[in-house]
């Protein structure tokens, strides 16, 4: 009998069992910067497989590389994981592919919208004509000043709104504010 079948028998739980119990606690673990959203809402970790010693292997991708909350998210991740018996736990973080807010489950978008942030539309990819996979993000002087597409105020669902700052309480929102009720709001950039 294998050393993995050995354990598997003597832990009552299968491989399969293990990886589902840990999505299931990694859906508790809050982001730090929106607390309304688990790490798992954000698509922020993006695989869970079993690893050699019976722990796991965990892959997470951050919203974007200097994120100020990586290793609080992947020590959180961490000790949630092995408070629920699912250690050890190796976290790899990947940058590639970079993060996207297509990312963001449905969920974790409506549960934006009712903590007060407006979610974030798609992102606009660019496709190689072929229609292939996407190709470099190009940064070029913006010649003409384009206006700023309307948002629906999280409170009030009024498209009345402006834009007063690009960013907000972290560099992942942008600062609003409602002309129809006159509440400020922030709005999660698609990146």
């Amino acid at each position: 009998m294998s050393d993995a079948a050995v354990r598997e028998a003597g832990s009552g739980t299968s491989d399969a069992t293990r990886v589902e119990r840990a999505w299931s606690v990694l859906q508790g673990v809050l982001d730090p910067e929106v607390p309304v959203l688990s790490v798992c809402d954000l698509g922020i970790v993006r695989d869970v497989q079993p690893a050699a010693g019976g722990g796991l292997a965990v892959v997470v991708t951050p919203t974007y590389s200097g994120c100020p909350a990586t290793e609080v998210i992947a020590a959180s991740a961490r000790a949630a994981l092995e408070a629920a018996g699912l250690g050890p736990v190796a976290i790899e973080t990947r940058f590639a592919p970079a993060w996207t807010t297509d990312w963001m489950s449905a969920d974790a978008r409506e549960k934006l919208r009712a903590y007060g942030i407006a979610p974030p539309g798609r992102a606009a990819r660019e496709r190689s004509p072929e229609g292939g996979a996407a190709v470099p993000l190009r940064f070029v002087p913006r010649r003409v000043s384009l206006p700023e597409p309307a948002l629906a105020c999280p409170r009030c669902a009024s498209a009345d709104t402006e834009r007063l700052s690009a960013f907000g309480s972290t560099a992942c929102k942008s600062l609003w504010r409602c002309r129809a009720c006159g509440e400020p709001f922030e709005h999660f950039k698609p990146i």
